[in-house]
């Protein structure tokens, strides 16, 4: 059974977001993402500095098994990246909520989270896929 965490917001291709106290949105993968992939051998992360879009693709996560492209769920400036992912990318699949985040942005539209889904949602979600 995945861990989703109430707390978060999700996309249906599988990335959280995590409204923070200062008003950034951090972004991961979820728990159900990482099983699926198997083993993380390697993050791609935006540059920090850069500008997203919501529903654009941001970056890639590879796995032994895949690589997906990571999409981010609100439009704005990436202000930080887990560089700790370059040397340790298992972290991914160890934490993926604490340890494992992807990137944090300082969003220009915190409306766009109002379309992800909460945690019942992406629960049906995954269970539509199997």
């Amino acid at each position: 059974m995945s861990d989703i965490r109430n707390e978060l917001k999700y996309l249906p291709s599988h990335e959280w977001a995590r409204l923070e106290a200062d008003g950034t949105v951090t972004i991961g993968i979820s728990d159900h993402a990482q099983d699926s992939l198997g083993d993380v051998v390697y993050v791609e992360t935006p540059e920090v500095g850069s500008s997203i879009a919501a529903g654009e693709e941001a970056g890639v996560v590879e796995s032994v098994k895949a690589a997906s492209d990571i999409f981010s769920p609100v439009s704005g400036e990436v202000i930080a990246v887990n560089e700790t992912l370059e040397d340790a990318p298992e972290q991914v699949n160890e934490s993926p909520y604490d340890d494992g985040w992807f990137f944090k942005v300082k969003p220009t539209d915190l409306s766009e989270l109002d379309d992800a889904l909460d945690a019942d949602g992406y629960q049906n979600a995954i269970e539509s896929e199997a």
